[in-house]
């Protein structure tokens, strides 16, 4: 396993951070059931092939998933480092330590190595988190009482945010938890400012969320020969960027706990030549999904209820990306799942109001038959 030092905390951290968000499940009588003794096998496995940080949160698997870590953690604690969260619900610094002694409980730990205000925007920083004995002077007082070893934030704002956060929070906090991968690269810059500021940090989504998990030749062709699958590629990319401390993937497999600590261990730097060969071919690749649509939302409301820049976004992974099983298997979950309450393209009766808002001028109609005919099973 490879190591890094984790921004100014002095600490050294594992390049792959597990995250414990999708431990594994099965179906018993119609509810979903997570296979505790499988999980705590895969952290197990996971310490073995070097993996010393873990994260969690209190909503993560149905809200047994700091149960279970508490459960797998237990007589190896002071081997690892241990991440999780505080739902940022109120601005109440009574609330903030409620939480956080429920979470202790869960862990079944005396501390919190990296404790998170979780998925905080500047807004909800302003509104929420620093206020008045509020949340944040809250986390210094548990923080000087050895309950929290590190203060710090998980982020899903604008960039220049996430920046302004860090300035707000100087001195405060020791690391910052956001999105970066090969499909989704916003975050750069404010990623380069808060390892300069001397933050440790930590990618959530380095495989786009199973996206870049799915089998995709244009995504392995980024290096052709060289990588054995679309997760290898995301994983090498995102450790690959010097500002990065940790790439914190959901495993819920001991396959892939077996593949992703391959990967950690044995990864070698890309050259120049390869990094430009990747970051030129996914601006191409962009650049082509562009041209069926770039997302702008002005063909929205659809009378019918399409929701078409998400149903175009399914038809870029397959057409552009390659990731064909994965647009596929989106594609079936519209309209049964709770973040998918919409229709499918089939519902289009080509009325062309789309097509009159269409700033690129598509050929919204045409495309979403040719969506419904690539991507329904």
């Amino acid at each position: 396993m490879q190591y890094t030092e984790f921004g100014k905390t002095g600490i050294k951290v594992s390049r792959l951070g597990f995250g414990c968000m999708r431990f594994p499940s099965r179906e018993v009588d119609g509810k979903k059931v997570f296979d505790e003794e499988e999980s705590i096998r895969m952290m197990h496995r996971a310490m073995e092939l070097g993996v010393n940080y873990f994260d969690t949160a209190p909503g993560y698997c149905d809200t047994i998933s700091e149960i279970i870590v508490g459960k797998g953690l237990k007589g190896r604690r002071d081997k690892v480092y241990l991440s999780t969260k505080y739902p940022t619900d109120a601005a109440s610094g009574d609330d903030f330590e409620r939480k956080l002694n429920t979470s202790l409980k869960k862990l079944d730990t005396d501390y919190i190595d990296f404790y998170h205000f979780w998925g905080i925007s500047l807004e909800k920083f302003e509104q929420r988190v620093d206020t008045p004995d509020g949340p944040l002077s809250r986390a210094l007082k548990m923080r000087d009482q050895g309950l929290i070893r590190h203060i710090s934030f998980s982020f899903h704002d604008a960039p220049e945010n996430m920046i302004e956060i860090i300035r707000r929070g100087q001195g405060i906090f020791s690391s910052v938890l956001c999105q970066y991968n090969l499909l989704d690269r916003a975050n750069e810059e404010a990623i380069a400012f808060a390892h300069e500021q001397g933050l440790g940090v930590t990618i959530m989504g380095p495989v786009g969320g199973g996206r870049l998990g799915a089998p995709s030749k244009v995504i392995q062709d980024l290096l052709p020969g060289k990588v054995q699958s679309s997760a290898e590629m995301a994983l090498r990319f995102v450790m690959n960027n010097k500002n990065v401390n940790i790439a914190l993937s959901g495993m819920s497999s001991m396959e892939m706990v077996e593949e992703n600590a391959a990967v950690a261990s044995n990864m070698q730097p890309l050259s120049q030549e390869e990094e430009t060969r990747i970051l030129t071919m996914m601006e191409e690749n962009r650049r082509l999904a562009e041209l069926y649509c770039t997302g702008c939302n002005y063909c929205m409301p659809c009378p019918k209820g399409i929701n078409i820049p998400e149903i175009f976004k399914m038809m870029n992974y397959h057409k552009v990306y390659g990731l064909t099983q994965f647009a596929k298997d989106n594609y079936a979950r519209i309209g049964k799942d709770g973040g998918m309450k919409f229709e499918n393209a089939a519902a289009c009766v080509s009325c062309g109001a789309c097509e009159k808002k269409c700033p690129q001028h598509l050929l919204i109609r045409e495309q979403l038959k040719a969506t419904h005919a690539a991507l329904s099973l």
